[in-house]
């Protein structure tokens, strides 16, 4: 696998740390915001507005759907189950399948520009390389590889012991491409993918789909916090992944959105909402 200097020449980046509030104080944040604002960064660097960046996210209790979630045969039935667990349902525009978010994970987009010359998987790889160059103190054997029965189960499911604790998206617009990875670092995993299978009973049954969908097993599932026997937190990562970003780089950074990027970003938050009228009005 190839380390992340064989993929990123670049020296400068954006770091934005949104764990907290956005940026944008006069919109509820949401999932749909952040996956406006990756997108927003995406073309920017794209266009040599900015350069690349990484940006730090957490939503509490949010299931993320992919795609071909929303085309479940019984999907109203399963977003109504989630809302009643108390959680908010977005659909995102990005690869992969349901995920399940709250404050115990943080995730991270590495924005990148140049990306028509560098392969999808390069992408992937130069995320999983940062991941193990950040934890490398603690563990060595981090692994990139599906893991059957995890929910958004991909090559690139990152995994200790067989144990899944992060997966891997990628959006691609224009000449930028924003690389996202959930890292479930403390919680009940067990319970997350719980959760996620039971949505997946409900919403699917046993109708027969085109899409094939995850049958999910809360065992192949743990937080970095049990797999590592560290108590291990949101605020650790984020330090963890600050250091690691100094270490690659020669200048971190830390500008608000342009007015350009403010009007880009209106633009593509519409676009989010548009996308998920019909899951909004479900719960």
């Amino acid at each position: 696998m190839k380390n992340w200097k064989d993929i990123i020449s670049h020296t400068t980046f954006r770091y934005l740390d949104q764990t907290g509030l956005s940026m944008f104080q006069h919109k509820p944040y949401t999932a749909i915001t952040s996956f406006a604002i990756d997108d927003t960064l995406a073309l920017s660097v794209s266009d040599g507005d900015s350069p690349p960046a990484v940006r730090l996210w957490v939503h509490p209790d949010t299931i993320v759907l992919g795609i071909p979630d929303a085309r479940l045969p019984y999907i109203q039935e399963g977003v109504r189950f989630l809302a009643d667990e108390g959680y908010h349902v977005v659909v995102r525009n990005s690869g992969g399948l349901a995920v399940n978010l709250d404050r115990g994970v943080l995730n991270i987009s590495l924005v990148l520009p140049g990306v028509k010359n560098i392969s999808i998987y390069d992408c992937y790889e130069a995320m999983v390389s940062f991941v193990k160059y950040m934890l490398r103190d603690l563990t060595n054997e981090i692994e990139a590889y599906e893991i059957v029965g995890s929910y958004c189960p991909g090559d690139y499911d990152l995994s200790i012991h067989g144990k899944k604790f992060a997966g891997i998206s990628q959006r691609r617009i224009k000449d930028g491409a924003a690389i996202q990875i959930y890292l479930d670092v403390a919680g009940n995993s067990q319970k997350r993918a719980a959760i996620i299978r039971q949505f997946y009973a409900i919403s699917k049954k046993d109708a027969e789909t085109n899409f094939d969908f995850p049958t999910v097993d809360p065992n192949v599932m743990a937080s970095l916090s049990e797999l590592l026997g560290t108590a291990l937190t949101v605020a650790d990562m984020k330090s963890r992944v600050y250091k690691a970003l100094e270490n690659f780089s020669s200048q971190i950074i830390e500008t608000n959105f342009s007015a350009g990027e403010i009007e880009t970003f209106e633009k593509r938050l519409q676009q989010m909402e548009k996308r998920n009228e019909a899951v909004a009005s479900m719960q």
